[in-house]
């Protein structure tokens, strides 16, 4: 499954892990997981310990999510690939989220003009 944000998280700061959870299609245990294994991310914490992810987090778990399910890197595969240079791998993901984007619409365009047409009289 790919990760898909919402147009709504581009105004806010900060997003309770089960919003992430739902945006990325995940768990929240296996979000806090990734947070044990990662260090890149640092979600804050409210004194009741509850974990709020910021936009930057939100895209290293977009990154995290690519490696992991769609490469099929391993944790530690992908943790040496995000010490690389993250930057990039936050700009390779966008530009995959965009293609994607554009291959689904483009085939719901073919779909659409595939359609036998209506002749009207």
């Amino acid at each position: 499954m790919e990760a898909v944000l919402e147009p709504q998280t581009e105004t806010k700061h900060y997003y309770h892990i089960s919003e992430v959870a739902k945006m990325l299609n995940m768990t929240v245990p296996n979000l806090r997981f990734w947070e044990s294994q990662f260090d890149i991310l640092k979600p804050k914490k409210n004194k009741r310990g509850d974990r709020f992810f910021t936009r930057q987090d939100l895209e290293y778990l977009k990154v995290i999510h690519h490696l992991l399910k769609e490469k099929g890197y391993t944790i530690e595969g992908a943790r040496k690939k995000l010490k690389q240079n993250p930057h990039d791998m936050i700009d390779k993901v966008a530009v995959i989220e965009k293609l994607k984007e554009m291959r689904g619409f483009l085939a719901s365009l073919k779909e659409y003009l595939d359609r036998p047409q209506q002749v009207s009289d």
